[in-house]
């Protein structure tokens, strides 16, 4: 197995809501629409030392050198939008959306307030919804980028999916690797917290978590609830059943809203409870690092 270390950071949840209220359906864009937004982009973009580069359905800037961005616009955005594709998605997000990479944290700290006007709560990186635009500090590594790049793609392709299961899929790339030419989620930063709560007995049920609503998924025990979605997710993929279900809950997603029934179907599983205690046993036997 070949394996892609992607740092693990923090993702923001703005991008699902802001990008779930843009639509759903995903817009074919032609050379000429790239060119007409790349011609529109070099005018907000710093006169020296940056690159653009059109990865699509992205596009790339970067003040590292021309070399690293295209590198960078290859080895992790298009690496993982290929693999995100071919087994999840089919459409493009509806919109081009750019990609700001800066080189460390005081131009990150520098370009965000010049070139948009913004004070970012996060050392690491964030999605403006007003910019269109997935801004990173790339000195922190590449995870808040992958788990962003999840959020336009699930938008354009399962416009309907609930918070704990955008987040968990974008939580499990945060690292990420390959095996089989599929990316694969590896264990991550995330897991200390949730076998701590394991042990403390604070983690919910699974009804519980695909029962939040967005809002309660992101102020309620935000860190449980990113981290159990993610592990779940993690134990979907380590079993071969993530695809089957991402796939079932699209097709089933009307009848059922929160995929808790999905789940249980694909997980061929009655008793939850059960389930849930094997999975806890599960989890509390991963290392990271």
């Amino acid at each position: 197995m070949r394996q892609r270390l992607l740092a693990a950071i923090p993702a923001t949840a703005v991008l699902l809501v802001a990008l779930a209220a843009a639509g759903a359906a995903a817009a074919p864009f032609t050379d000429a629409d790239y060119a007409r937004h790349v011609a529109a982009l070099k005018k907000k973009v710093p006169n020296e030392g940056f690159t653009i580069v059109i990865q699509k359905p992205f596009v790339v800037v970067g003040d590292e050198s021309p070399a690293m961005v295209r590198r960078r616009a290859v080895r992790t955005v298009k690496w993982a939008v290929d693999r995100l594709k071919r087994d999840y998605f089919k459409k493009d997000p509806s919109e081009i959306l750019d990609i700001w990479l800066f080189r460390d944290k005081a131009s990150y700290r520098k370009h965000t307030r010049e070139v948009f006007g913004d004070d970012p709560d996060t050392p690491y990186g964030y999605y403006s919804h007003r910019h269109k635009a997935l801004i990173m500090n790339i000195a922190t590594g590449g995870g808040t980028l992958v788990h962003e790049i999840v959020h336009p793609f699930m938008a354009a392709n399962f416009p309907q999916c609930p918070a704990w299961f955008n987040e968990g899929m974008g939580s499990l790339y945060e690292q990420a690797g390959e095996r089989g030419g599929h990316i694969v989620g590896l264990t991550n930063w995330r897991l200390a917290g949730l076998q701590k709560a394991i042990r403390e007995r604070r983690v919910p049920s699974f009804k519980a978590l695909t029962a939040t609503t967005d809002d309660e998924f992101y102020t309620k025990d935000k860190g449980t609830n990113y981290a159990q979605a993610r592990y779940l997710c993690y134990y979907l993929q380590e079993k071969g059943l993530l695809v089957k279900f991402y796939h079932a809950f699209v097709a089933a997603h009307e009848a059922d809203p929160t995929g808790y029934k999905t789940l249980q179907t694909v997980l061929g599983e009655p008793d939850m409870d059960a389930f849930k205690k094997r999975w806890e046993t599960f989890v509390l036997g991963l290392k990271f690092p």
